[in-house]
């Protein structure tokens, strides 16, 4: 490869022709007012982003149920059958279930 080819290489990779380690890139700065101007952008994307969960999220609360009453035979039916449970075991000479 000729002199001109390896320096026309280097311009492109960002290299001297002598170097073998690429250039350092010079990080970009910017200006205060800019600076803040991403800054206001940046505040009222979010906000608006924001908006939108909190609205999504603004349903009513559902209404909580009464609570669960069993009927006095309901209630008579399972005492009858624990008894009747109770009853079998003690025939049967047993202390526990």
């Amino acid at each position: 490869m000729s002199a001109a080819a390896k320096a026309r290489w280097a311009s492109i990779k960002g290299t001297s022709a002598t170097d073998s380690k690429p250039a350092k890139k010079k990080k970009r700065k910017l200006s205060a007012a800019h600076r803040r101007k991403l800054i206001k952008a940046l505040a009222k994307a979010r906000k608006m982003r924001w908006a939108k969960t909190k609205a999504t999220k603004a349903t009513p609360k559902p209404v909580k149920k009464g609570k669960r009453r069993m009927s006095a035979a309901g209630r008579a039916a399972i005492s009858a059958a624990a008894k009747a449970r109770w009853a079998k075991v003690k025939a049967e000479g047993k202390t526990t279930l």
